[in-house]
């Protein structure tokens, strides 16, 4: 009975707490308002002032995952609304996701091959621009670390939806097709919530360059790693 109660406690909470962010946001369009990132940061410092342990928060936060899945199958309704112009898109897609992976996971071998990294952190880093599940995969079978995989991911995702705003306004990116492409390959499904807060077409985009993504750095991965390293 406890943990039903903590579980709702938690399940109210943070969908309280994203629910105050959207108007907020609307009204100050900052990167740091940004719904999911405020709320990220905003559990993370009420568990820590009331000293609540990760597992007791999770004890609804798990609730809140197990609905990814229908979420994601939900995606599937934009697709099919605009499936006739993406279907047009595909070349420019398929190209920019390709281009997008390739320099994703050879610049996080570069960089960190640059600065000396060992050899367990270089490999955990390949995959960090893919979703959660798929990047764990590939961790994994690149002898990484999958604890670390997993949280590379989340700063990808992070960083991007904070960054994101600040390359758009700097390359004058005001296509919804060009950000979807670039928020999908580069922060997931992060990206692509955010992507999906502004536009149907962009979310779609962003969710077709995620898929993609997925499955074209699980190729090249491998290969870049025999290659670079």
């Amino acid at each position: 009975m406890t943990e039903i109660i903590f579980g709702i406690i938690a399940i109210i909470i943070t969908v309280g707490v994203y629910a105050a962010m959207v108007p907020i946001h609307k009204k100050i369009n900052t990167p740091f308002t940004q719904p999911i990132i405020a709320v990220s940061v905003i559990i993370i410092i009420l568990l820590l002032v009331f000293n609540i342990p990760y597992e007791t928060y999770q004890l609804g936060g798990a609730w809140i995952d197990f609905l990814m899945g229908p979420a994601v199958v939900a995606l599937a309704l934009p697709l099919y609304n605009h499936f006739e112009r993406l279907k047009k898109l595909a070349v420019p897609i398929l190209s920019g996701v390709t281009a997008g992976s390739f320099i994703g996971v050879s610049t996080g071998l570069l960089f960190t091959k640059l600065f000396g990294f060992e050899r367990e952190l270089i490999l955990s880093i390949v995959p960090k621009s893919v979703t959660t599940p798929v990047a764990v995969s590939i961790a994994e079978s690149l002898e990484g670390s999958m604890s670390l995989a997993a949280v590379f991911v989340v700063i990808a995702g992070v960083s991007g939806v904070l960054m994101s705003p600040l390359i758009f306004k700097l390359f004058k990116l005001s296509s919804p097709i060009g950000r979807g492409i670039g928020l999908g390959s580069a922060s997931h499904a992060m990206g692509t919530a955010n992507s999906m807060g502004r536009s149907e077409l962009e979310g779609s985009i962003s969710t077709i360059a995620m898929v993609i993504s997925a499955v074209i750095v699980s190729v090249i991965a491998p290969i870049l790693v025999i290659i670079m390293l």
